[in-house]
């Protein structure tokens, strides 16, 4: 209920605006299968989306170039990391191209931005996403399925599976998603150590760009523990290059796994931040208490991801 009141009360502070949720990206496994002739690594990868992110709005009559950014990591994005407003904006325009004049009406952005920056959470792939969602609905396009996701993998790799935000399994560079049916809601400890990383350094530290890919899905899980015994048997192959680039890389994974509730946890993604698996919602947010208070520098979130 609080996830839905903040996103309520994201729509009325926009007085007007029209408002999409951009879920966080969580890799629970990520497994390097090989790479092609243009560098672009290939993946076989479980992806799933929690009930926390940044919120994008769209408010009339200001127009689609103007981006603002507001939010608790706000000023770090318009400091160090425009990236991801520069990515809203390129989606903007990607949707708009395909429209007539008459149907692009003018139009202002505004990212919420709560989602770490360079956490491994594809926040930035997010926020793209929740444009192309937002937009193909505000300016009334209709635009199917298969076209936004032509689209969304023009803008970069994370995007397509962001524009679908549920549980797939992601192959190619990450334009080619598998629906995963009888995957069961996670809950979750999300937490960030303050470290940032680049997604490209951390490939390029990546030694072996051909190993395994993951292990046969059992089909619908029972529970969230059959789930994890699943998971252990899968990996994500960023970590060393990840830890290679920074010693504090693994700092997250080893806190969450200390925690004396934690079935599970691991690195999301190319970036330092980590996911704790927990019995239940309640067990995940006494964690997360434990972690802010061990941790008060650190950026730590409950959640729990959808469900299929």
């Amino acid at each position: 209920m609080d996830r839905l009141a903040d996103a309520i009360a994201q729509a009325v502070i926009h007085g007007a605006a029209d408002t999409e949720f951009a879920a966080a990206k969580i890799n629970l496994a990520l497994h390097v299968v090989g790479r092609r002739a243009d560098g672009y690594h290939l993946l076989d990868s479980l992806v799933v989306f929690a009930d926390f992110g940044d919120m994008v709005s769209v408010v009339p009559g200001t127009g689609i170039e103007g981006v603002s950014i507001e939010g608790p990591f706000a000023d770090e994005l318009s400091l160090v990391a425009r990236g991801a407003a520069n990515l809203v904006s390129a989606a903007a325009e990607a949707l708009g191209a395909t429209a007539s004049k008459r149907k692009r009406r003018s139009s202002g952005l505004t990212i919420t931005k709560r989602i770490p920056l360079a956490a491994g959470f594809g926040g930035g792939s997010a926020d793209a996403a929740a444009t192309l969602r937002l937009l193909n609905r505000h300016w009334k396009l209709r635009r199917p399925d298969a076209e936004m996701a032509e689209i969304a993998v023009g803008l970069g790799a994370d995007v397509p599976m962001c524009l679908a935000s549920r549980p797939v399994v992601v192959n190619g560079i990450g334009e080619a998603l598998r629906p995963l049916a009888g995957m069961p809601p996670l809950p979750l400890v999300l937490v960030h150590p303050a470290i940032p990383l680049s997604t490209a350094q951390v490939f390029a530290r990546l030694e072996n760009k051909y190993q395994a890919p993951l292990p046969p899905l059992p089909g619908p899980f029972a529970s969230v523990i059959s789930f994890v015994q699943w998971l252990r048997e899968t990996r994500n192959d960023l970590t060393e290059p990840a830890k290679a680039e920074t010693g504090l890389a693994a700092a997250a994974v080893k806190a969450l796994s200390r925690d004396k509730d934690c079935l599970f946890a691991r690195m999301s993604g190319s970036g330092a931040g980590a996911f704790g698996i927990f019995a239940s919602r309640q067990a995940a947010e006494r964690a997360a208490e434990r972690l802010r208070a061990a941790h008060p520098h650190w950026w730590t979130m409950p959640a729990v991801t959808g469900g299929s």
